[in-house]
């Protein structure tokens, strides 16, 4: 019997092995700061789990190099992934000194790299059995349940990410509800201007090339320069302007940053509209004239919601873009999960960095992933009712 082996799987096969036998698959650190000592998975677990855990890992890769039945790769990736989670808290507890209140453990680039592998066989399983959009939503918060169950049993809770956590708790969490008002309220203001404008662009040609070409413009400004060019003018508007100060606009804080996700946001949401009303069959409209509707009414009732599904594209680029983008806002005093970032890059504390990006990754990803099913479902509406 001749073996056949899977593309995608050889890649997987390969990254797997480099991780499991040639990099770290966890680091301790005397303190949060000094250089680790790297450990690689039989060194960083008991004396069992360690070879276990390999095994797991070589059997998985196994299933993902040949070609294998959807069902053996999908409970291969979820079962070493699942074993990955567990045993890097296990690593935590296991290298970590009693008593110690110092030392740090990391996951090494060996776990982050095994995890990356595995994610992406379950990716690919997932894509290959054509999920619907709500499921893959189920998939998301099942995801989502057991890392919260994971988290509230405390079994990550040795590990240095979370010990970083649990010194910024309280900070943690408003500084989350300011980059997610940040990336939503920036996002709700571009589709609040952005949808009119766009219908304007689309009814009036002339008009059509200025606008996007300045907003063009607006988005080649790298965010940085943007955010530093805003807090000249709002500092002006700040102090000369009264009333403007109490309502929180100031050149240094959340105001710059706002106005620079808002202005970023507008380049999708406005020219998706444009193309989604532009892609409006010609007969939907000639219809609708027959049947004696006003401009008004076939614009609502008519092209609006035909052109649904593109503008839905445009609102998700934005979000997904603001989540990311809001990370920059901390620079200029805006705050959100960028202040842990630019905290652990200023102290070398890379879990601190972590602590920052990895819940700006975490929501970017969940909206991208609801967004797309919710396209999806509408697009699928109006193919199956055209009218």
């Amino acid at each position: 019997m001749m073996l056949r082996f899977d593309k995608l799987g050889v890649v997987i096969a390969a990254i797997a092995a480099y991780a499991a036998f040639a990099t770290p698959f966890a680091t301790f650190r005397a303190n949060r700061i000094v250089p680790g000592q790297a450990r690689s998975i039989v060194e960083a677990l008991p004396a069992m789990a360690g070879p276990l855990l390999l095994a797991v890992i070589v059997a998985a890769a196994l299933v993902a190099l040949l070609k294998t039945p959807l069902v053996l790769r999908l409970a291969a990736s979820v079962i070493t992934l699942a074993a990955l989670a567990l045993l890097i808290g296990v690593t935590g507890t296991f290298l970590t000194p009693a008593g110690n209140t110092f030392a740090r453990v990391s996951p090494g680039s060996g776990f982050w790299l095994l995890v990356f592998a595995f994610t992406l066989l379950l990716a690919d399983v997932l894509t290959r059995m054509n999920l619907s959009p709500w499921s893959r939503v189920g998939v998301l918060v099942v995801a989502a349940l057991a890392i919260g169950l994971l988290l509230i049993s405390g079994s990550w809770d040795s590990l240095s990410i979370l010990k970083e956590y649990f010194n910024r708790a309280d900070s943690f969490w408003a500084e989350g509800a300011k980059h997610v008002t940040l990336a939503l309220g920036s996002l709700a203001a571009a589709v609040i201007l952005g949808l009119p404008l766009g219908i304007l662009c689309h009814r009036v040609e002339r008009l059509r090339a200025g606008v996007l070409n300045v907003l063009n413009i607006v988005q080649t400004i790298p965010s940085i320069a943007l955010f530093g060019l805003l807090i000249a003018p709002l500092g002006w508007v700040a102090a000369h302007v009264p009333g403007t100060a109490a309502l929180g606009i100031r050149g240094i804080g959340t105001a710059p940053a706002f106005v620079a996700l808002f202005l970023y946001s507008l380049l999708p949401v406005v020219a998706n509209t444009v193309v989604g009303l532009a892609g409006v069959p010609r007969a939907a409209n000639d219809a609708a004239r027959g049947m004696g509707m006003t401009d008004r009414q076939r614009l609502f009732g008519v092209e609006f919601p035909l052109a649904f599904p593109v503008i839905l594209t445009g609102i998700r680029i934005v979000l997904v873009q603001n989540i990311g983008l809001a990370t920059i806002a901390a620079l200029i005093g805006g705050g959100g999960f960028g202040v842990f970032v630019f905290q652990g890059v200023g102290q070398t504390a890379m879990d601190l960095v972590l602590l920052g990006a990895m819940p700006t990754v975490a929501l970017a990803f969940a909206a991208a992933i609801i967004l797309d099913a919710v396209i999806e479902m509408t697009s699928t509406k109006r193919r199956a009712d055209p009218a």
